[in-house]
């Protein structure tokens, strides 16, 4: 199966357990329903959950007990998302070719379907580990992998990332505070993708800490992608990104230096079946769009 044929394979594991958790969703506040749905099928790539599940299966050889997990990733993926495209963060009227959430239910629910998203995620990781914990090991696993998925998203993380982003648009910031922003708001959550999904299989110390190194490689590679991308957009608004301190050239080649920095640290998993990290590696830091 080449990449792309098992990235849509995954997709589509993704969307129908998505799908599922909406069943029977009705009552007074099935407005919410609606608007957590709308956001959450709007053509996402499920890059994070995905990265969770083959990290998972090349530990284990099966990613069946990460699935919960990785739902879990995408709608706090999502809320973000959501939050960022209202008037007062980023203030968007698209996002994939799609009127944003707040154009179509209005600012408070989209607010709301931005919190119930968040809310719904830890409800599904606190009862999976309470459901499917089979003994001690599995109770201790799945909440180690519930905060770092936590930590990821809170201030440590993509908020604290989000903040800088936000005071970047009224006042300069550094190239350290660039890649601070970079490592917190895109980093954070693909590299606790990959780490989370490394400790549900069972993964040892050293192993997570070179699957933590592949995750903020491919996640600050990503990010660096974005800037080359849309180097004539973001000069058009001024807007500070990685070429503002550094050159076309040097950004190429940081690109292609985490590339290999993320193919690297997967040599430890040699026994095991690597092909797709590595293949998703190139694939994200390398892509055309």
């Amino acid at each position: 199966m080449s990449l792309i044929d098992e990235i849509d394979h995954l997709k589509e594991v993704i969307d129908d357990e998505l799908n599922r958790i909406f069943v029977n969703k009705t009552g007074y506040q099935e407005k919410i329903f609606q608007a957590m749905k709308y956001s959450l099928f709007t053509g996402g790539k499920r890059i994070r959950p995905i990265l969770l599940l083959k990290s998972c299966e090349m530990i284990s050889g099966s990613y069946d007990e990460a699935i919960p997990f990785a739902l879990a990733l995408e709608m706090i993926h999502t809320y973000s998302l959501i939050h960022d495209d209202l008037p007062s963060m980023d203030d968007d009227d698209f996002r994939r070719g799609k009127p944003t959430n707040h154009k179509i239910f209005g600012e408070a629910i989209a607010i709301l379907s931005g919190d119930g998203l968040l809310n719904l995620a830890y409800e599904i990781m606190i009862e999976n580990t309470i459901l499917f914990s089979k003994n001690r090991e599995d109770y201790y696993k799945f909440l180690l992998a519930s905060k770092e998925i936590s930590k990821a998203s809170g201030i440590d993380g993509m908020i604290g990332g989000q903040v800088v982003d936000i005071l970047s648009d009224s006042e300069s910031i550094d190239s350290l505070e660039l890649e601070f922003m970079y490592r917190c708001k895109t980093a954070a959550l693909i590299e606790a993708a990959v780490v989370s999904g490394g400790i549900i299989g069972g993964a040892n110390e050293i192993e997570i800490d070179n699957l933590r190194k592949y995750g903020r490689c491919i996640g600050l590679g990503y990010q660096i992608r974005d800037d080359i991308l849309d180097i004539d957009e973001d000069r058009a608004i001024n807007k500070t990104t990685y070429l503002s301190f550094n050159s076309l050239e040097t950004a190429k080649e940081k690109v292609e230096y985490l590339s290999k920095e993320a193919k690297l640290s997967l040599e430890i998993f040699k026994d095991n079946n690597i092909t797709f990290l590595e293949e998703i590696a190139y694939y994200l830091i390398n892509r055309n769009k």
